[in-house]
């Protein structure tokens, strides 16, 4: 079966070496309302570099707004605000980086995205403020940094806000952590915990939001920010009962997040995603499903419509990552072994070193409707145990619209974003 399979891929499949190779893959996006270009990994060089290919053209030939990324809303932030070019922003790059403090800060702070940054900043000073491409975080765990960031913008703007805003702070401050882990755990004790505290402090925000006007998107990422905090502490609480319902309420998070930057830059907005292929493809034709689970890319498509959707998945057969060996622990190049012999990677790797593959033929063929173990790798990576816990069951044209392989990878170029002076990479510009 399997090679009758393999065969009814050789002529579907389009090889590149080049962003010029993927003439195919960019006509079939560009009129999409959202890309979602996703990663089998979190720290696998090949990933970053050619989404960043993929979204610079996608920005400068379609007219694409913004790029949105697995990442907490305020130190994204700070980094949209220095590719902007506003002028309380840092002007140097790996200082706009050191916001990326919490781990796994390798995710962002390494020399992909300190490319990718450059060059947004560089393409931005020649275009009008208000069209200026944004780069935004989609995710929920920022609680701590949301709450600073709202007080200091409220301190400056609204005293009668302000006041609020310090009783959610009083309220966190004696389970203040990187993590959440202790607010958490007091929620077994007082389950209602904060919510009131924070629920009244995004409606005042809400309320008074028209008279924040001197920055609209200054005035806009603080409402956010208190989005996040109430999502944030369900996100926490809820996670105290060990209910998977934590992915749901992430997920959720992300998309609404998504649908207020689309609504935030006008009705004919069109937005990128990037992030892991487990939020990226559709969560509906994957074992995710049986769990009770959805993701971004499922729900995107059930918003907009599957034709206005486009989700990109990405994988590799072999290479390095960098990953921590468990949560907290010290970021390392870790080997990735070749892909198990029953998984969708190691068919692909019969294939080709390096292709893009359309999955529309193969949505229709009755021969790919059954699930395929398909690799992912998150922060936390133990490749010796990759057998029992890496492979996600997955039907795999439906889960995607498409799908880049890469036989060969290598791990991201992490960089110290907490000093000046960091040691470029000897392969370093990466030709974003």
């Amino acid at each position: 079966m399997k090679n009758a399979l393999l065969a009814s891929l050789q002529d579907q499949i389009s090889n590149f070496a080049d962003i010029a190779d993927l003439t195919s893959l960019m006509t079939s996006l560009k009129d999409k309302k959202v890309v979602m270009l996703g990663e089998a990994s979190h720290g696998t060089h090949e990933y970053y570099l050619w989404r960043a290919k993929i979204s610079k053209v996608l920005i400068e030939e379609y007219g694409f707004n913004f790029v949105a990324v697995e990442g907490d809303w305020p130190p994204c932030y700070h980094v949209n605000r220095h590719v902007k070019n506003y002028e309380d922003a840092p002007t140097a790059t790996y200082k706009a980086l050191q916001a990326f403090e919490r781990w796994p800060s390798w995710m962002w702070a390494n020399w992909e995205v300190f490319e990718w940054t450059q060059w947004l900043r560089k393409y931005n000073k020649d275009v009008k403020p208000e069209n200026r491409i944004g780069w935004y975080g989609l995710d929920v765990y920022s609680l701590w940094e949301s709450l600073e960031a709202i007080m200091g913008y409220l301190q400056k703007e609204d005293p009668d806000a302000f006041q609020t805003a310090k009783e959610v702070m009083r309220c966190f401050e004696p389970y203040r952590d990187k993590d959440g882990g202790s607010y958490a755990f007091s929620t077994r004790l007082v389950p209602d915990g904060c919510q009131r505290e924070v629920n009244k402090m995004l409606v005042e925000i809400r309320k008074k939001f028209a008279r924040y006007e001197d920055d609209d998107e200054a005035a806009f990422s603080t409402e956010q920010n208190a989005i996040v905090a109430k999502n944030a502490e369900a996100y926490y609480r809820v996670m105290a009962t060990g209910d998977e319902a934590t992915w749901n309420i992430r997920d959720g998070h992300m998309m609404d997040t998504l649908t207020r930057l689309l609504d935030f830059h006008g009705p004919d907005a069109k937005g990128i995603v990037w992030a892991h292929n487990t939020h990226v493809g559709d969560a509906s034709f994957t074992d995710m499903a049986d769990q009770g689970l959805y993701n971004i890319g499922e729900l995107a498509r059930k918003q907009f419509g599957k034709e206005q959707v486009a989700l990109i998945g990405f994988g590799s057969y072999q290479g390095s990552v960098l990953a921590g060996r468990e949560w907290g622990a010290k970021v390392q190049k870790m080997e990735v072994p070749t892909a198990s012999q029953d998984s969708w990677e190691s068919m692909c790797a019969a294939l080709g070193d390096q292709f893009y593959l359309n999955f529309e033929k193969m949505s229709a063929d009755p021969e790919w409707q059954t699930k395929i173990p398909h690799r992912a790798i998150g922060v936390v990576y133990r490749p010796e145990y990759e057998q029992y816990g890496n492979y996600v069951p997955t039907v795999l044209p439906k889960r995607y619209d498409g799908f880049l392989f890469f036989k060969e990878t290598k791990a991201l170029h992490a960089m110290d974003s907490s000093v000046a002076a960091n040691k470029t990479p000897e392969t370093y510009p990466f030709g974003v």
